[in-house]
């Protein structure tokens, strides 16, 4: 991928000239991969993955490192046996959406370094968001927890996809008598990432009295988005967070 490398070289060269700032850059086959590459050789590091490394980079890499695996779903694989990505990969798609529910797919196609998601164009959005009905009513924390960082999970796909971020996150809850409440918190900065929007929406789900209450429905959304395209160019949506991916 000579010319994909060349671009991310250029960009990182833009990026200290215009902030005085280092960058990674990933550079690889889809999104997911390419992610995964931007994290690697921080803080000014450039990883390519070519396709004949895909399989191999993804066995050798720790559950806890994969996009879209956060602390819960992390630990919750780590007890079932699952530390890598080969361990992952052993796993049949029925295995893990029975553990999983809809999220099983997404990991079943990881852990096989396939990652069809498009490149799609920005839209202006009021707010992007995912929530869950639950075909039985959940009463367990641990399964509500679960179920909280799936959906995190999506919202940071759809941010992702529409190269946005938002300051304002929104938990819903829907009680299986119907009742339904909502907790906000609004931030300084726009947030994007897995880990801090479902650290976020997990703080607003603990402030909620759940004593003999069980839940039917779950769902996160962000507002007041701040639209990726824009920033100054320096930030195209192929810089995030310090990072570039390809």
């Amino acid at each position: 991928m000579p010319y994909a490398s060349t671009i991310a070289r250029r960009i990182k060269t833009a990026i200290l000239q215009e902030t005085q700032l280092r960058a990674t850059a990933g550079v690889s086959i889809n999104k997911f991969l390419a992610k995964m590459a931007s994290g690697q050789n921080k803080p000014n590091g450039l990883t390519v993955i070519l396709p004949e490394q895909a399989i191999a980079f993804v066995e050798q890499l720790a559950i806890e490192k994969f996009h879209g695996i956060g602390e819960v779903t992390g630990a919750k694989m780590h007890s079932l046996g699952i530390h890598t990505g080969a361990d992952l990969k052993g796993r049949t798609l029925s295995e893990l959406t029975h553990h999983f529910g809809k999220a099983g797919q997404y990991y079943y196609k990881i852990a096989r370094a396939e990652d069809d998601r498009p490149v799609e164009a920005n839209r202006v959005r009021k707010s992007i968001g995912a929530e869950t009905s639950f075909a039985q009513d959940l009463s367990d924390i641990s399964q509500m927890l679960q179920e909280l960082e799936q959906i995190a999970q999506i919202v940071e796909q759809r941010l992702e996809q529409h190269e946005t971020r938002g300051r304002t996150l929104t938990l819903k809850v829907k009680f299986s008598d119907y009742q339904q409440l909502t907790r906000s918190k609004t931030m300084l900065a726009p947030i994007s990432e897995l880990s801090t929007i479902f650290e976020i929406a997990k703080g607003l789900f603990e402030s909620i009295d759940l004593e003999n209450r069980s839940i039917r429905l779950l769902g996160i959304s962000l507002s007041n988005l701040d639209n990726a395209k824009q920033l100054q160019a320096i930030q195209l949506p192929l810089f995030q967070n310090g990072n570039i991916i390809f």
